[in-house]
Formats: C-alpha cells, sequence, structure tokens
C-alpha cells in the first residue's frame, strides 16, 4: 500500500524489521491475551500481533487506513477494528471476559501525553501500555529527582505507574523520518498507589503549580496555597526547588493543603 502519511495525524510509520522484533520480543506475547494497538498504521505490528493472541482490538483514526486495515485483516475472528480518535474512545468498553487489556501503539507525539493521561481513565481494565514515544518523553516519564528531565510529567505518570524504559529507537526506523529520537516504554498501572493521595485534584495543582517556574523555590512557588509552617511541620525544606521533591513529598504537601480546607 503507498499511504501518504499525514501530518495532521501526526504519522511516522513504523518500518523497521528489527525494532518490531525487538517491540514484539518486549510483549510477551501469549494466547490468553487481548491487546489492543492505538493506531496501526500499515499494519506492522499488527500482523505480527494477530496470531499470537487470543484477542486483538486496533483503534484507528485515518479512514483511508481503516479501509486498508479493514482488508488486511478482516479474515481473522480475533480480530475487531474501531474507526475512531483515541483520545475520545471508551477503552474499558472493549474488556471482557474479567480479562485486563494489554496496549499498545506508536503514539503521534502531539497527542502522547493526553491520551496516556486518558488511558490512566481506565486503568482499572488496563494490565500494561507498550508505547513508542519521543525520546524525550520517555526520559521525562522515567526521570528521577534530581535530573534534568525530571517534572511534572514524571511525578503524575510515576503517581499512577510503574514506569519502563524499554529501549531506544532511530529515527531511520520511521517513513517518513522523524527529526527527533523515539524510544518504547512500559507503563504499568498500579492497583494500589505507592504513595495515598487523599485529593487528587489538590495533588494535580500542587504537582503545577511546583514546576510552572522551575528556578523558584517550593515556598515562593507554592505561597498562594501552603501557609509557611507546614514545610516545617512535614520538615520539607522550603528553599529546595520543584526537581528534588520526591513522589512521597508531594504526596505530604497535597494533603496538608486539602486537610487545612
Amino acid at each position: 500500500m503507498i499511504h501518504q502519511a499525514r501530518k495532521r495525524f501526526g504519522q511516522n510509520f513504523l518500518q523497521d524489521t528489527n525494532v518490531i522484533n525487538s517491540i514484539i520480543g518486549s510483549a510477551m506475547l501469549n494466547e490468553t491475551q487481548h491487546w489492543v494497538e492505538i493506531g496501526a498504521g500499515q499494519g506492522a505490528l499488527t500482523k505480527r500481533l494477530i496470531d499470537k493472541v487470543k484477542f486483538l482490538d486496533v483503534v484507528e483514526l485515518d479512514r483511508d487506513l481503516v479501509a486498508f486495515l479493514q482488508r488486511q485483516f478482516s479474515a481473522h475472528v480475533n480480530w475487531q477494528l474501531h474507526s475512531a480518535d483515541a483520545l475520545q474512545f471508551d477503552f474499558s468498553q472493549l474488556a471482557r471476559e474479567n480479562q485486563k487489556l494489554r496496549i499498545i501503539g506508536n503514539l503521534p507525539y502531539n497527542i502522547s501525553t493526553p491520551l496516556m493521561f486518558h488511558l490512566l481513565s481506565h486503568a482499572y481494565c488496563i494490565q500494561d501500555m507498550l508505547f513508542m514515544l519521543q525520546k524525550e518523553v520517555v526520559d521525562r516519564l522515567c526521570a528521577l529527582p534530581d535530573s534534568k528531565s525530571y517534572g511534572r510529567l514524571s511525578v503524575m505518570m510515576q503517581y499512577y505507574c510503574k514506569t519502563e524504559w524499554l529501549f531506544d529507537v532511530p529515527p531511520e526506523s520511521f517513513q517518513p523520518v522523524p527529526r527527533v529520537m523515539s524510544a518504547m516504554v512500559r507503563l504499568i498501572p498500579y492497583e494500589i498507589p505507592q504513595v495515598t493521595i487523599t485529593n487528587v485534584a489538590v495533588f494535580e495543582r500542587v504537582v503545577a503549580d511546583a514546576f510552572s517556574q522551575r528556578r523558584k523555590t517550593l515556598r515562593n512557588a507554592l505561597k498562594k496555597i501552603l501557609p509557611e509552617y507546614v514545610f516545617t511541620d512535614l520538615n520539607i525544606d522550603g528553599d529546595r526547588r520543584a526537581e528534588t521533591i520526591t513522589l512521597s513529598e508531594f504526596a505530604q504537601l497535597s494533603n496538608a493543603i486539602h486537610a487545612l480546607h
């Protein structure tokens, strides 16, 4: 199939057989699993998944590719195609037989972060997610405190998931060739979060405010919502900057703020 990649869909089709083999190896497939592929494109991963899993659902937005995929794979009885926008799609409707979903996809860079958080709203029915993303995003997802990449995305995603960098993927593995390096990451939603958050909305605001101006001290970044004495009560130095604050410390700060209201 000759398909002109569409910029508005952020399409870069994976064509490197070695990379595809590495993805399949990392996926640990078996015939009892229910997989969901987001953005199947020209089916490079689809054809490797479809004969090795119990169920495969595919979510694809591009109608031309939907027609192509339908022609290619419609004979497979364990396969279902959904012509839909993944950002709006209800992934929980795919869960069946009390079996959690395994999600995989080469995500368009321009929607990767909102799509991951959309998926986390269905985390109760997701076993894990394997995504090809811009390497910079994977670095942020997996970053630890006191590192250059550690930020709001690191804290928020690590509250919800165990994050695991798998391997880097060079630009020439795709067509058209993107201008950035990519990487594969595995996200495993926690059944029980590693820290206790009494109000997630407050937690989200604390993290957002703390990182809104990275050069500010925590005391200055949070002065509108956090009284000075709370830092002393929690034994957290208010002169530290956000990139040094652990997930556990962010949880303590947000819980303290929530308790004040």
